[in-house]
């Protein structure tokens, strides 16, 4: 099946008539991708308390002492507001880190940071398992708040 806005936006809203009073526009989504990116593609949302779980199991980074490449996986946890991540402009997202000589906690930071940014959650959580170089495995969790939605 052709993803077509019509389709992106039934699956976002569940009906027609809720559909056509929000257009998604995917600027990655059915195109080839040549270079990471900074921005966040977010399809609206208007479902009731959903927690989405996103898992990144091949993640790649370089030890900003050594320049080793550091290895590991990424879980993504929020609670959407307006928007959800559109998960092809997260993998071009994330893509962005393979080349960054970065300490794997300031990573993990530093994703929180912008999914809070960008998407705007009532909650989001980045936990990073970082695979053991040396005999010791890194992992490293953050954890944000909307304003407001602090439990």
């Amino acid at each position: 099946m052709k993803r077509t806005r019509q389709t992106i936006d039934q699956q976002a809203y569940g009906d027609q008539s809720q559909a056509t009073s929000r257009r998604f526009t995917p600027k990655h989504l059915g195109k080839q991708s040549r270079s990471a990116v900074i921005a966040l593609d977010l399809i609206p949302w208007r479902g009731g308390h959903t927690v989405v779980t996103l898992d990144c199991t091949e993640f790649t980074s370089h030890c900003p002492v050594t320049a080793q490449p550091d290895f590991g996986s990424l879980v993504i946890e929020y609670c959407p507001n307006k928007v959800i991540i559109e998960t092809k402009s997260l993998k071009l997202y994330l893509w962005g880190f393979r080349g960054a000589h970065k300490f794997n906690e300031a990573i993990v930071d530093e994703i929180a940071e912008t999914i809070l940014r960008q998407v705007k959650p009532a909650y989001v959580k980045v936990t990073g398992r970082f695979n053991t170089r040396g005999g010791i495995a890194v992992t490293a969790c953050a954890e944000r708040y909307t304003e407001g939605d602090v439990p």
